[in-house]
């Protein structure tokens, strides 16, 4: 019974860390538009979320946690994996080597919110569905 809500919401929590760490890469472009030699990165989020999805049933184990008694249950954390993060190509180059265009880094700042908070609801509705199955 676990499994089957483990893998229901699964889905839902790794593309909400992963827009999480989205939003974290495009504040960074935004904080340092005006840094000489920054160049912008981004997330490709899709490509990450196809990646950390899939490899969950591969992925190799992490760190064991070491058993003292017969009783406790064996564990290990996941291995996290590395982001692989872009560097956006400038439709326009600055003359100090500057990549960031703000007006691309706040469409993809606010889209990502949108879909920030359209992921929080659905996994926000999903506890709701389960909650409600598990009551009725």
């Amino acid at each position: 019974m676990i499994d089957r809500l483990d893998n229901t919401l699964d889905f839902a929590t790794k593309a909400l860390a992963l827009r999480t760490q989205r939003q974290s890469v495009l504040a960074a472009n935004i904080a340092n538009a005006d840094t000489p030699g920054y160049q912008a990165r981004d997330l490709p989020f899709a490509q990450q979320l196809t990646r950390a999805v899939g490899a969950m049933p591969s992925m190799a184990r992490g760190v064991d946690l070491q058993l003292t008694h017969a009783a406790h249950i064996a564990a290990a954390s996941p291995r996290s994996q590395a982001l692989n993060l872009l560097y956006r190509i400038p439709d326009q180059p600055s003359a100090d080597g500057n990549t960031v265009d703000m007006d691309r880094e706040r469409v993809a700042f606010s889209e990502n919110s949108l879909h920030y908070q359209t992921d929080l609801t659905y996994l926000s509705n999903q506890f709701k569905w389960m909650s409600s199955a598990i009551q009725g």
